[in-house]
Formats: structure tokens, C-alpha cells, sequence
């Protein structure tokens, strides 16, 4: 297969801990694996931005002409609290909490998953399978686990024999931890699990009797362990050896290094050729968290709806301020940075608009063709998008200079200088160039569309006090909600 121009991609492998060139399995095709939302609340803004970086990496390798298969699942079942084996699942307690079925819960977070995505331009994967599709293909990968000698059942419960795995491959190998410092940092369990030791981990859990999702298996009624689901739908779509494995660095481990052990003990080789992992995102220099207050969703962000930002910021802003670092970065969400995101991306903008009015000359005074290099140079070193982006800022300054006749440009060279930052800027960055006429209206769209999602959801929780509250205050700003049988929209006086 033919690459754009004369260059080499190169990927962080965290297996290797180094940069490598990317050799697909199969030329010209590439497999990614991404692990997507458990869907029992609304999407973190973290991990959207985890979300993005892969929705830019998945644009770039089919910019390159790579035909690439994206595979990115929805947890619906399984996946219980503190990402344990005890406890109850994440789906089922939030349907007991609200005293409705799970699936409505799985139904509205993950409308909710995409509208998000959606709102930020993401591209849909190519194949977005549910862990509740896909139970025979887990009970089958627990039975040749089982088969190998790699797992135990006890009380209709099946448990991953870690123990048993290490002695004969490297439990660890993924996040570089070793299985006795793990043994000497474990509390002992006091006679509380089926486990052999602290360190194995569920791959079928047997039901209680008030537990709602379950299903029938040769070990019990039951459910599968959630590090299990990815490792069943990774490999039924893209095969037992497939290219790129991506999800934030929390899921290092134990999730990603118990699917490495999974498949070693069920197939009998690693699953995964590249490892690759997102960084955190924090709020002004310190972690998200909902309990101490430091925390916003992707809503409130875009609505301007909260006491921590000045304003509301369009969606290709955000995506634009988290393109400006490095995806293997940790990014903190400011209300500055947010705001010198936005004035950039205005001028990004603007010069995308000049191109088409300036005017052309029989010289350049800019090596275009070398630039052009320069930014496939950025995206080839491991997708550096912030040495890109400032990359593309070197064609601004040429644009501006033509535009003020401090500079000239050939036509021909005009043509490649707007190709390319367009296909960067649109195709790669995947941002979405908004004029500053209509970024005002689009911004209002946007934030009372979020406020008509609120007000749905309120009702569905029977919070009709609430519910009322959005519509007379947005009716008090002079925007009147209508509602009817195709949904609710809004016109404004």
C-alpha cells in the first residue's frame, strides 16, 4: 500500500514502552479495539476526550488509506462497582435506584453516549458491539480457559487463576507490575470470596437472587465478568492477533492486562500487536471528581450552564483545546486555556476562509511542499497533533502575509496550501469551521438542545418540578419549548 508522500508512522507501544513503526498484521488494512462506555450514566468529559483521541487517530489512519475496521463496545452488563468482583453491577444498581428495567438505563445513556459524540463530530465506529450480544461467545472463551487449566469454578462462579497463569507466562506484562508485589499489596480476604487468592478475577459471577440480568450457563444463572466482554468482542471482530488496542491509561490495569492473560490462557498468544493509551483530563490542576465539587459534563461545558467556566464553549473550541495536546498527555481544562483555544480556532478559521480571495503571483515565497511535509512529519511521530497544530499556524502567517501582499503564492502552491490545511483541519483534526456570524446561533442551539435533553430526562425521572422550571425559565429568556408527538423544539421571540 501507498502512504501520502515519503514517511513512516510511528506508535507509543505501552507493551514496549517505546515508539515503533506501525506494520499492520495485514497490509493495508488495520484492526482497532477501543473499550467503550459502561452506560449507567451520562459520558465523563475524560472520556470523551479518550474517545476523541482514538476518533482522531481512526481519521488519520484512513486519511493515510488504510482500510480500517474500528470496533468500540458498549458495556450493558457486568461491569460491577469499583471495577471489582463484589458489589453490585453498575447498570443493575442505577435501574434499582430508579426502579425501572436495566435496559431502559442502557437505552438512555447510550442515546445519551451518542448524542454527546455526535455534538463533538466524532466518526461511528465501524462495528459497535454490546457485551449483552455476545454471552455465547463469552461462555465459549470460558470453557477453553477452563479447558487449559487457567480457571476454577467455584459455587457457580468461575475465577481467572492468576497463579496458575504466572508460571508459565507474565501476569503484569502490560502495566509493568509484578505478581509479588501485587500478592504483598493485596488484603488478605478474610473468608468473604470463592477466590483461590486476592489477585484472581471473575470471568462468569453466579447470580443472586434479586440480581436482575442474567442468563443461563453450564456454571450457573449468571453474568459475565466485565474484563472478559472485551476480550470476546475484540477478538470475534477482528480475530485472535489484531493491530491496535486503545482506552484510557486507567484501564491499563487490571483490565487491559487481564485481556492479555485471557487470551494467552484461551488462544494461547497475545491479542494485541499495538497497546495504545489515552491520558487524563483534570479541572484546573486537579482530578475530576464529582464528590469534591471539582467536576463538569460535557453538557454543562457547552451550555455554559455551571459555576466553574465564564462562558459557554462551542464543541469544536473543546475539540480543538484538546487537539493542542498530546493524546499521551494529561490536559487540564481551564476557563483560560478554553478561551485561547477559542481565539485560535477563530483564527484557523479565518485564514481557512481567506484562501479562496487571495491572490496568486509567479513565485512563492514559502517552501508549501516542505510544509506540507512538515505536518505529515507531526501526525507520523505517534499523532503529535500539537506540533501539527502549530504547524498549520505556519500556513496561517503565509495566508495572512499574501493576503496583506507581504508575500506571494503560485497557484499551484496555493491549491496544495489549501488542500492540505484542509484536510488537517477538517478530515484529521475533525473540527467543523463555524463563521463568526453564525457561531452565536449555533452556540444558542446548541446549549437549548442540551436544556430540552435535561428537561426529558427530568421527566422520565418523574421530576416534573424540574422539568417545569427549565420550560418557564427558558420562557422567561423569551424561548418558548413546544412540545409534540415527533419530540420538543423551540422558537424564540
Amino acid at each position: 500500500m501507498s502512504l501520502h508522500l515519503s514517511h513512516q508512522l510511528k506508535v507509543y507501544n505501552t507493551l514496549s514502552g517505546e515508539k515503533e513503526i506501525f506494520q499492520p498484521i495485514t497490509d493495508g488494512y488495520v484492526g482497532m479495539y477501543v473499550c467503550g462506555p459502561t452506560v449507567y450514566s451520562n459520558v465523563h468529559l475524560g472520556n470523551v476526550r479518550t474517545f476523541m483521541s482514538f476518533d482522531m487517530i481512526f481519521r488519520y489512519l484512513k486519511h493515510l488509506g488504510y482500510k480500517v475496521r474500528y470496533v468500540r463496545n458498549i458495556t450493558d452488563a457486568g461491569h460491577l462497582e469499583n471495577d471489582a468482583d463484589v458489589g453490585e453491577d453498575k447498570i443493575t444498581k442505577k435501574a434499582r435506584l430508579e426502579a425501572i428495567e436495566p435496559m431502559e438505563i442502557v437505552q438512555r445513556y447510550t442515546v445519551d453516549f451518542h448524542n454527546v459524540l455526535n455534538t463533538f463530530n466524532f466518526l461511528p465506529p465501524s462495528i459497535e458491539p454490546t457485551a449483552t450480544g455476545h454471552i455465547i461467545e463469552q461462555i465459549d472463551l470460558i470453557q477453553s480457559i477452563i479447558d487449559n487449566g487457567f480457571a476454577y469454578v467455584v459455587n457457580g462462579s468461575v475465577y481467572f487463576d492468576v497463579h496458575k497463569y504466572n508460571e508459565s507466562n507474565e501476569y503484569g506484562i502490560l502495566s509493568k507490575r509484578k505478581l509479588e508485589d501485587l500478592i504483598h499489596n493485596t488484603r488478605a480476604l478474610d473468608g468473604q470470596s470463592d477466590k483461590k487468592n486476592p489477585q484472581d478475577f471473575a470471568l462468569w459471577k453466579k447470580a443472586e437472587p434479586t440480581h436482575i440480568m442474567r442468563w443461563p450457563s453450564p456454571w450457573s444463572d449468571g453474568f459475565p465478568g466485565w474484563h472478559l466482554e472485551c476480550t470476546a468482542m475484540s477478538t470475534k471482530y477482528l480475530g485472535e492477533y489484531f493491530d491496535i488496542h486503545g482506552g484510557g491509561m486507567d484501564l491499563k490495569f487490571p483490565h487491559h492486562e487481564c485481556e492479555i492473560a485471557q487470551n494467552q490462557a484461551a488462544k494461547g498468544q497475545d491479542p494485541v500487536k499495538y497497546w495504545m493509551h489515552a491520558n487524563m483530563l483534570e479541572l484546573n490542576g486537579a482530578r475530576m471528581s464529582k464528590s469534591t465539587g471539582n467536576y463538569i459534563n460535557p453538557a454543562e461545558l457547552l451550555s455554559g450552564d455551571n459555576d466553574i467556566m465564564s462562558k459557554a464553549y462551542n464543541p469544536s473550541v473543546i475539540r480543538f483545546f484538546m487537539m493542542q495536546a498530546s493524546y499521551r498527555s494529561i490536559l487540564d481544562l481551564t476557563d483560560a486555556g478554553l478561551a485561547a483555544s477559542e481565539k485560535g480556532f477563530q483564527r484557523l478559521m479565518d485564514a481557512i476562509g481567506l484562501i479562496d480571495h487571495l491572490k496568486t503571483g509567479k513565485t512563492s515565497s514559502f517552501n508549501v511542499t516542505d510544509w506540507k511535509q512538515k505536518c505529515y512529519d507531526a501526525m507520523n511521530d505517534d499523532f503529535n497533533t500539537p506540533i501539527l497544530i502549530a504547524t498549520l499556524f505556519e500556513g496561517v502567517k503565509y495566508i495572512n502575509q499574501i493576503k496583506d501582499g507581504s508575500a506571494t503564492v503560485t497557484s499551484e502552491d496555493l491549491s496544495i496550501l489549501k488542500e492540505t490545511i484542509e484536510t488537517f483541519v477538517f478530515d484529521v483534526l475533525g473540527l467543523v469551521n463555524i463563521s463568526k456570524e453564525n457561531s452565536g446561533s449555533d452556540k444558542l442551539a446548541g446549549a437549548v438542545e442540551i436544556l430540552i435533553n435535561l428537561r426529558k430526562e427530568a421527566r422520565l425521572n418523574k421530576d416534573f418540578a424540574m422539568s417545569d422550571k427549565i420550560r418557564d425559565e427558558l420562557a422567561e429568556a423569551g424561548i418558548q419549548l413546544n412540545d409534540s408527538r415527533e419530540g420538543t423544539t423551540f422558537t424564540t421571540n
